[in-house]
């Protein structure tokens, strides 16, 4: 059968890379990007469409012109910038989710991917080795409107026979695309300083530990939950997803082993500190390595090396 892709939110961190893999995958004919504003890089081959999905009236014309029969939404407002804003964040994060579902349902849609986040845990979660159940108390509008999120895709899968597949995404590091407002975005940041000046001010402090994941496998991933068979999968709201756990140090360590003069600081009281000392330093992604055989492919080392061989260039 022919697909026809629709993803929404496309040029943020994880979606400028997530419509490269699906073109390759289904067709640059078959995937039509969609954000609030023009993509900074536009690909020769991508449909791209100006599409804000608060505006149900606009997104549903996309509906009738494209026929999706995947949709990929990834319009969010993250955790730092929620706090800031936290109002627009849920209105954002919630109603943006509750009209792409309704669409869904009354055009029919195959398929939808939401990416939920470890910000739906907090301060009485367990800390190492997260479990896919267990208290789940967020204290940021970010995840708690994930949390909801969650919840409601469940209800719209057992009650409105949609196929929602999500995944709870950890801090995603790449390249490609600089981040937009997350509290791992340090573990971005900090190459591009690392490069471009030689030292870098972290904001949170050294030891803090975090579950992370390289874009690569993020992609991978994502697109391993889409392809696998509804019927082998057990978890109807959002998968954990593991990949690789450091503290800031630990990561610094790595660079300087490539660059011996990187030097890195520490800014004391930042807010962000506060929101990463509730998440999980680790996830138990038992359930995605059962039910779809994953596996993450980098480490800390080799997550390393690829950055800044590729930012040298980029930079």
């Amino acid at each position: 059968m022919k697909e026809s892709i629709i993803i929404i939110g496309a040029n943020g961190q994880i979606g400028t890379e997530l419509a490269i893999a699906l073109r390759k995958k289904f067709g640059a004919e078959n995937v039509v990007t969609t954000d609030i504003r023009e993509p900074q890089i536009k690909s020769p081959d991508e449909s791209f469409e100006i599409a804000n999905v608060l505006d149900k009236n606009g997104l549903e014309k996309l509906f009738q012109q494209y026929k999706p029969t995947q949709v990929y939404l990834l319009a969010a407002m993250l955790s730092a910038t929620g706090e800031k804003y936290p109002e627009k964040a849920w209105e954002l994060n919630m109603n943006g989710l509750l009209n792409v579902l309704d669409l869904a349902v009354s055009y029919k849609v195959s398929k939808i991917f939401w990416p939920s986040s470890i910000a739906v845990f907090g301060p009485h979660s367990p800390k190492n080795n997260t479990e896919q159940y267990c208290v789940m108390d967020p204290n940021t509008i970010y995840g708690i409107s994930k949390l909801a999120g969650e919840r409601l895709i469940e209800w719209y899968q057992e009650h409105r026979g949609l196929d929602i597949r999500s995944l709870r995404y950890p801090g995603i590091i790449s390249w490609k695309t600089e981040p937009g407002g997350g509290t791992t975005d340090y573990a971005v940041d900090i190459f591009y300083e690392a490069l471009k000046t030689g030292s870098y001010a972290c904001f949170l402090s050294e030891n803090t530990a975090l579950p992370m994941l390289y874009m690569e496998d993020a992609i991978r991933g994502t697109l391993e939950l889409m392809d696998a068979p509804k019927e082998r999968l057990s978890i109807r709201h959002s998968y954990n997803l593991g990949g690789i756990t450091f503290t800031p140090k630990e990561l610094a360590q790595e660079i300087k082993k490539i660059l011996p003069n990187f030097a890195i600081s520490y800014v004391e009281n930042d807010p962000r500190q506060q929101i990463a000392d509730s998440w999980p330093a680790s996830l138990d992604d038992s359930y995605a390595r059962k039910d779809w055989n994953w596996t993450p492919e980098f480490d800390i080392q080799k997550m390393t090396v690829d950055m800044i061989e590729n930012l040298k260039n980029k930079i």
